[in-house]
């Protein structure tokens, strides 16, 4: 067990009710600590103005004005809203990297990257799964 699923977190559902909520690709990458494929996710190239929610219990994430074209093949924001998500190392894959869940439910985000130099406020890249986030336009 990682140590981002020995937490508690504020929304707690058991695995048959995540599976009825969240589809078989949400469940696997949210509740499975998955990831989509490279350039396939919806937000990869999105640039409306709003807010990025937790697509498993609708806690919002991310400001689209923290989102930035990182080229790696997933949506990349150099900062979360303050106390979105939780951090926590991921030794998987023989590599050290930061996993990140959402504060609320403990679903699986993605991974924080540090000190690749992109031009951006924090040297953080936050990349992030697509289909573990809800797009929330702002009011017009």
């Amino acid at each position: 067990m990682s140590p981002s699923e020995k937490q508690e977190y504020p929304t707690v559902k058991s695995e048959d009710e995540w599976r009825a909520v969240l589809s078989p690709q949400q469940f696997r990458v949210l509740r499975e600590k998955g990831t989509e494929r490279p350039f396939t996710g919806e937000y990869e190239y999105h640039h409306e103005k709003g807010i990025y929610n937790c697509a498993a219990c609708n806690s919002p994430l991310y400001e689209s004005s923290a989102k930035f074209d990182s080229g790696c093949g997933w949506p990349a924001f150099y900062q979360a809203i303050p106390g979105a998500i939780k951090r926590f190392e991921d030794r998987s894959f023989g590599m050290v990297r930061i996993e990140m869940v959402c504060a609320n439910c403990g679903g699986h985000l993605g991974h924080i990257f540090q000190g690749e130099g992109y031009n951006t406020p924090v040297d953080e890249r936050h990349c992030v799964n697509s289909i573990s986030m809800k797009f929330v336009p702002e009011d017009k």
